[in-house]
């Protein structure tokens, strides 16, 4: 694979990649088995459950990344991440077990609070195993495959399991993937606590948002991510209500949904590194939002029958990874290695307030107002964020 050239011959790297693949596989399990028990306890109240529970998903990373960013400068970076992923595997554990709305709440709650401190850290760490320019771009491709694997692969063998298994065994098999990821970061060298960060951590925290804010490219960035937001809650809140309730398909269905999304956001990310040789990150990060703005609104207007939303949730995933892929090569390019892990965090904050924002669209204005209602809503957000994003990115970043 093209993507891989080079990087497999990197130690480490193979074993970070590989614990985030199996942490993110898992994940993807997780996300088809909580719109499936939402539902059961819920029923045609689910995209309501399920907004509130990825909107405190979003209150987490939100309030939490910045400062696990500002801390992990101090910290020993590998029993740091090998505590978290053994904190996620005991949350997921435990969600078999759920009988009541408010445990989901709880559950995600803390599942999420541990992954609002290992995820930038982890992201910080990737450009300091591969210091290579050229190379990091493509191990940041292959970070981003490694996330679609949540959208793709998870659905596809969530949809095999559930011909045979109850949704419970999706999330065991997701703690077993967080106990794989802490056992392959324990082969890994990574870089130990740095005894001489200036600040404290608190000051830190707000050091790293300011020089986020100061970048006028990477203001463009967090406001494209607001159209992220809206395409991705879309997808993520509203799949199982549209396929279960207005198209009247079963489970499997829904896992496939989730797939389509998936397989057009690993197709972009394996096209991304060979037009990021030749292009600066503007380019495609502004195509994707527009894509994401278009295609959400299409949805809205359309309201397809499965073939049509299998059609728009690929170009949905298109969308989304011409986004997000590109964004570490942005971060790296205006940190050092010491503030990186701070920048790193700011970006997971801010991107993740976008989310903040539609989440509770996705889920709670379609559960009050109606689907069709919250789908405009979105496509709205959507389409003033690729408009605003495309004013504030100055042009001169890009090349000319």
């Amino acid at each position: 694979m093209p993507v891989l050239a080079g990087l497999l011959a990197n130690a480490g790297w193979r074993r970070l990649f590989a614990a985030q693949v199996a942490a993110l596989v898992g994940t993807g399990l997780t996300t088809v088995a909580l719109a499936l028990l939402a539902y059961d306890l819920a029923g045609g109240d689910a995209g309501r459950v399920l907004g509130i529970a990825l909107a405190l998903k979003m209150v987490a990373y939100v309030g939490i990344a910045p400062i696990a960013g500002a801390y992990a400068a101090r910290l020993p970076r590998k029993p740091f991440l090998v505590a978290l992923d053994l904190a996620r595997a005991g949350a997921v554990f435990c969600l078999p077990l759920v009988t009541e709305v408010w445990q989901i709440y709880l559950l995600i709650l803390w599942l999420n609070a541990c992954s609002a401190g290992f995820t930038p850290t982890f992201q910080a760490t990737i450009p300091e195993i591969v210091p290579d320019p050229a190379q990091y771009s493509r191990a940041l491709s292959a970070s981003r495959l490694a996330y679609d694997l949540e959208n793709l692969l998870s659905p596809a063998l969530a949809a095999g399991a559930l011909m045979l298994l109850s949704y419970d065994a999706l999330f065991v098999a997701n703690g077993v993937g967080f106990l794989a990821s802490a056992a392959l970061i324990l082969g890994v060298g990574l870089p130990g606590a740095r005894a001489g960060a200036a600040g404290g951590a608190w000051r830190r925290t707000g050091d790293g948002l300011r020089a986020y804010l100061a970048v006028p490219e990477l203001r463009a960035v967090w406001l494209l991510y607001f159209a992220v937001a809206a395409a991705g809650a879309l997808v993520i809140v509203d799949t199982v209500l549209y396929v279960r309730e207005w198209l009247g398909r079963g489970e499997v269905a829904v896992a496939l949904a989730f797939a389509a999304s998936g397989a057009g956001s690993m197709l972009a990310a394996l096209a991304l590194p060979r037009w990021l040789d030749r292009a600066h990150e503007r380019r495609p990060m502004l195509v994707g939002g527009l894509l994401l703005a278009v295609g959400v609104a299409a949805v809205a207007a359309w309201q397809p029958g499965f073939a049509g939303l299998l059609a728009l949730w690929f170009a949905l995933g298109v969308g989304l990874s011409l986004v997000q892929t590109p964004v570490g090569r942005l971060l790296t390019r205006h940190s050092t290695e010491a503030d990186r892990p701070a920048l790193f965090a700011a970006q997971f904050a801010l991107s993740h307030a976008c989310w903040l924002a539609g989440y509770p669209l996705a889920g709670v204005l379609a559960s009050a107002a109606g689907l069709a209602t919250a789908m405009w809503v979105l496509a709205a957000m959507a389409a003033a964020a690729a408009f605003a994003s495309w004013r504030v990115w100055p042009r001169a970043d890009a090349g000319g």
